[in-house]
């Protein structure tokens, strides 16, 4: 009932409702329980290619999350948050892509973007501490590994949007963690992009934890794919540990929003297997028992005896996979114990497109003292005297 409609009320024609839904809910609701490939009759339709490739990929990804640990065990890395357990999210996540399209990733999201094609070390360039970014966006369409919850989520939407007004074929892939969802960025990135139908999947890797808060604690909702509804868009509900499910959720998320239907909100359920960080202690808030029921649900293990009971896979092809993984983690190992080279007059370049006055004044004065070191490092103390 409208204020017009009131009793008492004098009549006037209006249009419908404001309150009124724009469109049925019904068809926009998850499933009750995950979409699941692995270990059902839906396997029969994926490509072995497809599957074997997932497979590559799951172990190498595995290696390089070992590898990455162990670098801030040694001093090379500053943090580095672990996503093993959650390796079938960041590998379907970069493979669903067309190389045109754009990724906005979470800070947890370094694997996706070297499954993308980011070279290893440039992916943990920001966690090591030498620069913001160690690549450029626009070459590799991976928008910057981002630290900041959320935040990446309203640029995603607003390039997408952007990509549709110009005409481009171009759908934008935003990444996002369980607790990322209680952020006001994803909310009215949500709203955005279901108002706009701007081209864009919103994928949410529910992990279990905002690094000790269970998701109980964030929200009441039956789970968080149940969000979209609120904002008109379709929820996915997916195993997140189920590498072909993931890729096939995604994959019509993102054929969806090419055909210009809009966005789709994708909740993945996996989990954190490691601590939110290296410099986390996740014994604080969950129980050994816990992590060790899923490991039974390991993505790597999963996909590995699917394919060795269709004859897919073999003992030689899983250490084929394997040897790739470790040349790779071999190689990622030697170039991060290079020191790296900096260059002092970098602090200034990237801040603003054009410098302030302040920071030409600094500038010249580094500058002044680098030339001065270096002429009394060529002449000695005599220099300039």
């Amino acid at each position: 009932m409208t204020v017009q409609e009131l009793p008492g009320a004098a009549y006037r024609p209006t249009p419908p409702p404001a309150w009124k839904p724009i469109t049925d809910p019904a068809p926009l609701l998850p499933d009750p329980e995950p979409y699941r490939v692995l270990g059902t009759d839906a396997v029969a339709d994926v490509d072995p290619e497809l599957l074997l490739r997932l497979h590559a990929e799951l172990v190498r990804g595995r290696r390089y999350n070992a590898q990455a640990t162990a670098l801030t065990k040694q001093g090379r890395l500053a943090v580095y948050p672990s996503s093993t357990g959650q390796e079938a999210c960041e590998i379907a996540a970069a493979l669903v892509l067309e190389e045109r399209d754009w990724l906005f990733p979470s800070y947890r999201d370094t694997l996706a973007a070297v499954a993308r094609g980011l070279d290893p070390v440039e992916a943990l360039t920001l966690l090591r501490g030498d620069r913001h970014t160690g690549y450029d966006p626009r070459e590799h369409r991976i928008a910057p590994l981002c630290t900041p919850l959320a935040t990446q989520l309203p640029h995603a939407v607003g390039l997408a949007h952007a990509a549709r007004l110009k005409g481009d074929d171009v759908v934008a892939l935003a990444m996002v963690g369980d607790g990322g969802t209680s952020e006001g960025d994803f909310h009215e990135a949500l709203n955005f992009a279901a108002v706009w139908k701007a081209p864009v999947v919103f994928f949410v890797q529910n992990n279990g934890f905002a690094i000790s808060v269970p998701l109980a604690k964030q929200t009441a909702a039956p789970s968080l794919a149940h969000k979209a509804v609120g904002y008109g868009m379709p929820g996915r509900l997916v195993d997140g540990n189920d590498a072909a499910a993931v890729h096939q959720v995604l994959s019509e998320a993102v054929a969806r929003a090419r055909r210009g239907e809009g966005p789709t909100l994708v909740e993945a359920v996996t989990y954190r297997m490691e601590a939110h960080t290296n410099a986390d202690d996740a014994t604080r808030y969950r129980v050994d028992s816990e992590v060790e029921a899923w490991k039974a649900h390991d993505p790597v293990r999963l996909l590995e005896r699917e394919l060795t009971e269709r004859g897919l896979l073999d003992d030689a092809g899983i250490e084929q996979a394997k040897e790739a993984a470790e040349r790779m983690a071999a190689t990622l190992r030697d170039r991060m114990n290079a020191d790296p080279e900096l260059a002092p007059m970098d602090l200034f370049t990237h801040v603003y497109a054009e410098q302030t006055s302040q920071l030409r004044e600094q500038a010249a004065a580094l500058r002044a003292e680098l030339d001065a070191e270096q002429d009394h490092d060529e002449h000695g103390p005599e220099a300039g005297r």
